[in-house]
């Protein structure tokens, strides 16, 4: 019929892509009016507020690219930086050998400088003289 709707003959895929999109741009579309209205609502905290609306703003716009980079099908290039994790994993090993030996260490000297022997004392005899 005359009347069909061109939406409808689009591939699932295509659809579900416009429906995150709509969805993404409403949810944006809100968070901005939320924040505005919380940066006119909180006049006396205006400049604590604004930076953290500043901030967030800013994650909210990063993770908006994101979301269109994922839905456009493009990969993004931000992953974890493997070479820091694994260097300060290997220097964190490294300092605890270090502190566990220098402890052992420690805890050796310290028995040698003590005198090890216990002197006994027997109760039984008057003036508690020690028991050879």
């Amino acid at each position: 019929m005359f009347g069909t709707n061109l939406l409808d003959r689009r591939s699932k895929p295509e659809r579900i892509a416009d429906q995150a999109w709509q969805h993404l741009s409403s949810v944006l579309d809100s968070a901005g009016d939320t924040a505005r209205s919380a940066g006119r609502g909180t006049a006396h905290f205006a400049d604590e507020a604004g930076d953290r609306v500043a901030t967030m703003a800013d994650e909210a716009w990063h993770r908006a690219g994101a979301a269109f980079d994922a839905l456009a099908g493009r990969r993004t290039t931000s992953s974890l930086p493997w070479a820091w994790i694994i260097g300060a994993g290997v220097v964190g090993a490294a300092l605890g050998w270090a502190v566990g030996t220098a402890a052992r260490a420690a805890v050796a000297r310290s028995r040698d400088d003590h005198d090890e022997r216990i002197e006994f004392v027997d109760a039984d005899r008057p003036g508690g003289v020690p028991a050879k």
